[in-house]
């Protein structure tokens, strides 16, 4: 019998990682602010699974952010570092999706996507503890 919970964790696991995806491909044709979204969005799925393992739900970005720092920044489970990518990536979300004229350079977006795969392979960690093997793939 399937867990439900469990397929809706995974399933978010999977959006965060398509997310990841769709930044390179964003990158692959120097749509950076796209990019930039989509870097914060696999972020925010893959903290939303790790909600749902807690029993923590929200649409709320300052709500999901909020619990992630206060559950696993502040209590020192996710590198302190990596915890503020989080903050970060929310941060150049709202100013590329509502800033006039803002420019992301390529070399910057291939940095923050390289710390969103860390951030994902980290949280992922925690989640695979919590509940086990997700079966996901990568």
């Amino acid at each position: 019998m399937n867990d439900p919970r469990k397929e809706l964790i995974k399933y978010r696991i999977q959006k965060a990682k398509d997310c990841v995806i769709e930044v390179e491909a964003l990158i692959n044709v120097k749509k950076f602010s796209g990019a930039i979204n989509r870097i914060y969005y696999s972020a925010f799925y893959i903290a939303n699974a790790l909600g749902l393992c807690d029993d923590f739900s929200t649409s709320k970005h300052g709500q999901l952010i909020g619990y992630f720092n206060r559950n696993y920044v502040k209590s020192g489970i996710i590198d302190q570092e990596i915890g503020k990518f989080f903050n970060i990536s929310f941060e150049l979300r709202k100013k590329g999706d509502y800033g006039d004229f803002v420019e992301f350079k390529e070399k910057e977006v291939i940095e923050y996507l390289k710390i969103v795969k860390i951030f994902i392979n980290e949280v992922e960690k925690i989640i695979q503890q919590k509940i086990g093997d997700t079966d996901s793939d990568n």
